[in-house]
């Protein structure tokens, strides 16, 4: 992997390959699996039917995935024309293309929760955070092979954003469940 900046680009970033958009692929990720598991935990907590949470968790990755895809985009081009970089180099299109297609595909895990089956005694709750764990930790050790990081330190990282933002999300549906209604 040639460590180099690319033309217009971040220094010290790989100038191609998955090293490339990392960024790219740990926000959409990391993003993508804690808004949808904090739909979970919130329509869980609010006590609402599933058939409310898959609606919800579809609806959140197609709209936030593309609004993430769409943000990085322009933030990406935004900065390449405020600087001199090159948009034709660096092509902000593929890193705003490379974040929807993490956030949409790695944050529909905690609803795979609805449809797989569960084993006896684990709540559609479980897992889904199961799921998510598993995932998150997968990104953060995937995410260590592109920095100095031992694999469980990173995936450690992953798992305390995730589950900070979920016992958030699950509190707030909790609190509020039996005041709205």
């Amino acid at each position: 992997m040639t460590i180099s900046p690319t033309p217009g680009g971040a220094p010290g970033r790989p100038n191609r390959g998955l090293g490339h958009y990392l960024r790219d692929v740990v926000n959409g990720s990391l993003d993508g699996v804690i808004t949808t598991l904090a739909v979970v935990s919130g329509t869980v907590g609010a006590d609402l039917e599933p058939r409310v949470g898959i609606i919800l968790g579809i609806a959140n990755l197609a709209a936030d995935g593309v609004s993430m895809g769409a943000s990085n985009y322009l933030g990406l081009k935004s900065e390449l024309e405020q600087t001199g970089g090159s948009i034709a180099d660096e092509m902000p299109w593929r890193h705003g293309l490379a974040t929807t297609v993490a956030f949409s595909l790695i944050g529909a895990a905690p609803l795979l929760a609805y449809v797989l089956p569960r084993p006896a005694g684990l709540s559609l709750f479980s897992v889904a955070i199961g799921l998510s764990a598993v995932v998150l930790g997968v990104v953060g050790a995937l995410r260590a092979r592109y920095l100095e990081k031992a694999p469980w330190r990173s995936a450690a990282e992953m798992l305390g954003v995730g589950t900070a933002a979920a016992t958030c999300a699950y509190l707030i549906g909790a609190l509020l469940g039996g005041v709205v209604r």
